[in-house]
């Protein structure tokens, strides 16, 4: 799937037309820093009913949010040097635990997720407009 969104409201009909589309428990989010990342997943969990305060975990790594469906963990891997530091966080345990799991930065992980199904969307951020792919 392909869109464009030029305005921050848009992305409330990404959400739409993506949650139909989530089949899997992970969701690697990649885009250069402010594209939007942390702002669909804002959208994405008060669409599934979280009351809870989305912040990006830039500095906790992961942060936990309810939903009716279950828990969402939200990761930042940024600052992630190599996978032993992703595995010392006990990735294996969220994932095993989550209705979902939201990765942004998911690249240093991504080679281990090998075998696994998972969604992956894409932002980039061209100044005046998002481009998103969503997988």
């Amino acid at each position: 799937m392909n869109f464009t969104i030029h305005k921050i409201e848009d992305w409330q009909e990404i959400v739409d037309q993506i949650m139909p589309q989530l089949q899997h428990n992970i969701l690697l989010l990649k885009g250069n820093l402010g594209a939007g990342k942390t702002t669909f997943t804002q959208f994405l969990l008060k669409n599934l009913g979280s009351e809870d305060e989305v912040n990006s975990p830039t500095y906790s790594i992961v942060n936990e949010y309810n939903t009716p469906k279950g828990k969402i963990y939200h990761f930042d891997l940024y600052r992630l040097k190599n996978i032993e530091e992703v595995y010392d966080i006990g990735m294996e345990e969220y994932l095993d635990n989550a209705f979902l799991c939201i990765i942004e930065w998911p690249e240093v992980y991504e080679e281990d997720l090998y075998g696994l199904t998972y969604h992956e969307m894409s932002i980039i951020n061209n100044g005046e407009s998002r481009e998103i792919t969503f997988d």
